[in-house]
């Protein structure tokens, strides 16, 4: 996950009346059909949770529906396609509803989200145009998508009988995951993994601690501002409600460093072939927690998320030792 590769996208600052509403109109078909998606995948295990799921994809077409109605009227028939990947601020979601059984306390997560982030987007749109209908209607939109995050952070604990807590812990909750939890396991795992291969290439290649920890030193530092940055510039948080994006780059840019300075630090230690032995350890520790993490906070089964990190941890060593022994 090194460098700073990415897609181009369009401020959302820049954008037209036009654009924003070209952007609701898709944001709503999209929202809709993930909704639909929820019900079909509720539907045997929690029919009540489906059905409520199927009136909010309802609710989605007739925002829609208002929607086009309004761009007619201002600016003809042909609709721009403006996506949601196609502007800075939107992330990348995780697409659950293509799993089979769904998970209901992932789905009222999702749900939770979607809605946030859709309501944060309206209240900005609102704030961006000049036209009064338009900001009446995004107004409006942003009221009713907000009525959405209440009723979907319900679902659970009508299901659970309110053994998850109050709305307000689970609000804390959700921002704690997208502000913290989610840019620092990004950065753990760029840290802990990506500096494997160099870090164990330059042990096999010297066989000296002190050269190797210099080795070790750069790439955990190297890595750490090349992710701090790519994360800080990849969202402002105004429409994800993600935070800062400076508090998020730090936060990523501090765990890489982390991460790759976990295996290092042993290389202090002037015996190499302790320091080694030393350094292995820490690495199946720090994937340990970052499976632990992975199923905790990100809805993975653990011993899923072991495999994954234990096999892509186990290619990039194997790489770097490898390397350095050639």
């Amino acid at each position: 996950m090194l460098g700073f590769a990415l897609r181009p996208q369009k401020r959302f600052t820049d954008l037209s009346e036009r654009e924003i509403l070209a952007l609701a109109i898709t944001l709503e078909e999209e929202d809709g059909r993930i909704y639909r998606d929820y019900a079909e995948g509720l539907r045997e295990h929690y029919p009540a949770t489906a059905k409520i799921f199927e009136e909010m994809a309802e609710e989605e077409s007739e925002h829609r529906r208002r929607l086009i109605e309004l761009y007619r009227q201002k600016f003809g028939e042909h609709i721009p396609l403006v996506r949601r990947e196609d502007i800075r601020g939107f992330v990348r979601r995780k697409p659950i509803w293509l799993t089979r059984p769904l998970g209901l306390e992932a789905v009222r997560r999702q749900a939770a989200e979607i809605e946030a982030e859709t309501g944060n987007f309206y209240r900005k749109a609102a704030q961006h145009v000049t036209d009064a209908s338009i900001r009446k209607l995004l107004v409006d939109l942003a009221e009713t998508e907000q009525e959405h995050v209440a009723l979907a952070e319900q679902l659970e604990r009508v299901h659970a009988g309110g053994e998850r807590g109050k709305e307000e812990v689970e609000h804390a909750r959700r921002r704690f995951v997208l502000q913290f939890v989610q840019p620092g396991l990004a950065g753990l795992m760029d840290g802990s993994v990506s500096t494997l291969a160099p870090l164990f290439a330059a042990a096999m290649a010297t066989g000296n601690s002190w050269e190797t920890f210099l080795v070790g030193v750069a790439a955990s530092v190297g890595a750490g501002i090349s992710m701090g940055f790519a994360e800080a510039l990849s969202d402002d948080g105004a429409l994800t409600g993600r935070g800062t994006p400076w508090v998020r780059g730090t936060v990523c840019g501090g765990m890489t460093t982390l991460g790759g300075l976990g295996h290092t630090l042993p290389y202090l230690i002037p015996d190499f072939w302790v320091a080694t032995t030393l350094a292995v350890l820490i690495v199946l520790v720090e994937l340990w927690a970052i499976a632990w993490i992975r199923a905790r906070y990100m809805d993975t089964p653990f011993l899923q998320a072991a495999f994954q990190v234990v096999v892509g941890g186990f290619l990039v060593f194997l790489a770097g030792i490898v390397i350095g022994s050639a």
